[in-house]
């Protein structure tokens, strides 16, 4: 998920460096996504309150950095949560789709 001005300056650079709401590459490691099951969770957990935000369609294979599948919890029932990280910028050229996060809900 990303704010459209976010996504409107990373179109300019050609790279999104933005791993979460507010909180940059540099400062995280690696940038956040999500897979389309659970975009629904996230944007509700996470970005409830955003009214005007993107969700961004990566095609894996055009990405210069891994994505690495993580463990980042345990569901109520005992298994793993896991959220694939990418470790390292996101090329806009990896960007296949964009929808409004709305579309999701």
């Amino acid at each position: 998920m990303i704010e459209p001005d976010r996504w409107a300056a990373a179109r300019a650079e050609g790279r999104s460096t933005n791993s979460t709401r507010g909180v940059d590459l540099a400062e995280e490691g690696f940038i956040h996504l999500s897979r389309a099951d659970q975009v629904a969770g996230v944007l509700g957990r996470f970005y409830a309150d955003v009214t005007d935000l993107l969700v961004l369609h990566v095609d894996e294979t055009l990405l210069d950095d891994p994505v690495v599948d993580e463990e980042v919890g345990t569901a109520p029932d005992g298994t793993p949560i896991v959220f694939p990280h990418l470790y390292g910028p996101l090329p806009v050229s990896a960007v296949v789709a964009v929808d409004e996060a709305v579309d999701w809900c």
